[in-house]
């Protein structure tokens, strides 16, 4: 059977970081560490020398939606939204206008 890999990405920052020590292999969800002594890495060795490229590894969700976290600490406190909408007014337009700001400051993607 021929198979076909993928790497994956390295530990997130927010996870202590560090090199994925791992392949997926795509057929059947096998995941293989680099090891020199594993007979599916030395395939996986082959299958390079052979010309073969691996999928490339994929930002994940951590790093991938880095914005939304960014926003949330920044964003005015639940109880602060709550007053601004019982009293109204300017208080809430300026509530509205320091949520616009953090949105710009960290915009989607």
């Amino acid at each position: 059977m021929n198979y076909t890999y993928k790497l994956l990405p390295n530990h997130p920052e927010e996870l202590g970081g560090g090199t994925a020590d791992i392949i997926l292999r795509i057929e059947d969800g096998a995941y293989i560490p680099m090891h020199t002594d594993n007979t599916d890495y030395q395939e996986y060795l082959k299958w390079i020398e052979e010309g073969n490229t691996p999928l490339p590894a994929e930002v994940i969700e951590i790093q991938a939606e880095q914005w939304k976290r960014d926003r949330l600490t920044e964003y005015p406190k639940h109880n602060d939204c709550i007053h601004a909408l019982l009293d109204g007014g300017d208080t809430l337009t300026e509530l509205q206008a320091k949520r616009q700001a953090i949105k710009l400051k960290y915009p989607k993607p």
